[in-house]
């Protein structure tokens, strides 16, 4: 009996002694934290580099807006549904893999001087456009007079008396890599604007732009989707009939190009 139990006793010594095997339960024991490090670094590098490609489209949306326009050098540019959709376009191939119309929504806005008496330096959102499945409340959806300007308290984009400033709203919901619980919130949401450095003809019917045949306007209160509608270009009724790909200045016309 005691001889049994002596045997027992240093059987338990040699196991205590033993090492084999000790790293492989240490891993074993490390790898939930590891893993759970290494996902989540994974998941906050993926939502930091989509948020700064939302805020750079932002930016390149307000920059190209405010760029667009047809009419020579000496004239107002002319703004036409057909290069809005250029516009919603451009910013879909831009996106790349980020499925932007899918999973987020593009508000264009044109922020000009309000009109008439008593206006008081306010500013005015003239017209929106919009593209995208996802639904989003924007701060301006009822507020579109009588504003001091557009953005954020203490950092808005204002507009000068004659000229006319584009802000661009870009919703995106984040899909996850891991899960939506290792980042702050998938909804993501930037805003950018641009003044407008050219004289911009406003006078268009529909607003301020210029109704393009076969095209119909994309309309906030519509619904989202691909911008893939097709947009033919505006064909301006010149007095010549040069050829396709002509630049030139004409007496009735001015400087245009076929």
């Amino acid at each position: 009996m005691i001889l049994a139990i002596a045997r027992r006793l240093a059987r338990l010594r040699e196991l205590a002694s033993d090492r084999s095997g000790l790293a492989l339960v240490e891993f074993a024991l490390a790898l939930p934290l590891l893993l759970t490090l290494t996902l989540t670094g994974a998941e906050l590098t993926n939502y930091i580099t989509v948020r700064m490609r939302v805020s750079q489209l932002a930016l390149h949306l307000a920059d190209n807006a405010a760029r667009v326009g047809v009419g020579g050098p000496r004239e107002a540019k002319k703004v036409y549904e057909s290069d809005i959709y250029d516009l919603l376009d451009g910013a879909e191939v831009q996106a790349g893999e980020l499925d932007l119309y899918k999973r987020g929504r593009v508000i264009v806005s044109s922020l000009e001087p309000m009109s008439g008496h008593g206006s008081n330096g306010k500013a005015e959102i003239r017209w929106q456009r919009c593209m995208g499945d996802k639904a989003y409340d924007s701060p301006y959806d009822d507020k579109t007079e009588n504003l001091d300007g557009m953005g954020p308290d203490g950092r808005q984009a204002m507009v000068e008396p004659d000229g006319v400033t584009m802000f661009v709203e870009v919703y995106y919901e984040y899909k996850p890599l891991v899960s939506a619980s290792l980042v702050p919130k998938i909804e993501v949401s930037e805003i950018a604007s641009m003044m407008v450095r050219e004289r911009r003809d406003t006078d268009g019917p529909d607003d301020g732009l210029y109704p393009v045949a076969g095209v119909t306007p994309a309309t906030c209160e519509q619904s989202g989707g691909s911008s893939t509608q097709p947009a033919p270009e505006p064909s301006p009724p010149y007095h010549d009939h040069a050829a396709p790909g002509i630049c030139h200045t004409t007496h009735f016309d001015g400087y245009h190009c076929h």
